[in-house]
């Protein structure tokens, strides 16, 4: 198998593997949904997942911000969902809820950040990082706004050990990004107090969505079936009805409900049996 030094792995909208070598697209599988609310709000606007016009939206992202290449903006302070994880993630750094985040981020990997805008520009506009490569370039910015990177020479993704790192370094309200239920998992082991948001969901199977769940305190929905049924049953809050965000725990719960408080938005609250979904969902959901 021949090993690129140069190549990032996303697994993208509606879980599409693509694949970027030299700040080219020259990859993209299918996509496992044909529709997103999400998607009609991006900055590059889709209408149906294909092929063609999942490679478009990730050819504008390279262009318009450089993800995937040394020219990556790592600080943004513009919300591009209301209750995304960057979102909130950012969110309870500013409002003090939180010390640290782990993140993972294309040409870093894992990373340790506790700037609101560091969290909102790497995690704002990423997919599913699978691989990626260190650039020197976007190491040096993170670390200018004082974020951490866990494995400088190899661009690691490694969530558990950037959370241990941030507890090393003293950070005692810690939250972190899970992709793999597993991960998740071990990660509420080892660190109990951690705050885990089980991201990039779709396609999950019955028994990886129950790990998930029972691990995370925050999960997204994406366009699982399984997330909606197990972490909707369990919710104690959930936020949206498209694509809703599920709070598992009392601490996640307490963040929406502040994050909420602190907004000047009007918001229906109502006590209903969850989940509450609208008719615009992801099709299909998988």
């Amino acid at each position: 198998m021949t090993e690129y030094t140069d190549e990032h792995i996303l697994e993208a909208i509606g879980r599409c593997r693509v694949v970027i070598r030299n700040g080219e697209v020259i990859e993209v599988g299918d996509a496992r949904i044909t529709s997103c609310p999400l998607t009609k709000k991006f900055a590059h606007p889709l209408s149906t997942l294909d092929k063609e016009s999942v490679k478009a939206n990730i050819e504008h992202r390279i262009k318009a911000w450089g993800m995937c290449t040394p020219r990556r903006e790592v600080t943004d302070t513009r919300e591009f969902v209301g209750f995304g994880a960057s979102e909130l993630l950012s969110f309870g750094l500013s409002a003090g809820l939180l010390d640290a985040v782990v993140l993972a981020c294309d040409g870093a990997g894992t990373v340790i950040v506790t700037k609101p805008a560091l969290v909102q520009g790497i995690g704002g506009r990423m997919s599913g990082l699978v691989k990626t490569v260190p650039y020197k370039d976007v190491i040096c910015r993170i670390e200018e706004t004082g974020g951490i990177v866990i494995d400088k020479v190899h661009a690691r993704l490694d969530q558990t050990a950037g959370v241990a790192k941030a507890y090393d370094l003293g950070y005692k309200n810690v939250a972190v990004t899970v992709a793999i239920p597993a991960e998740a998992k071990k990660i509420r082991s080892l660190y109990p107090d951690a705050m885990i948001f089980g991201v990039h969901v779709t396609g999950l199977n019955r028994e990886d969505t129950e790990i998930f769940v029972s691990a995370a305190d925050l999960v997204t929905s994406c366009a699982s079936k399984t997330i909606r049924e197990i972490a909707g049953r369990k919710a104690l809050l959930q936020a949206g009805v498209a694509v809703p965000i599920f709070a598992v725990t009392t601490k996640a719960k307490d963040l929406i409900i502040e994050k909420i408080r602190q907004s000047s938005e009007q918001v229906l609250f109502k006590t209903t049996k969850l989940p509450a979904l609208s008719e615009q969902q992801p099709e299909p959901l998988v």
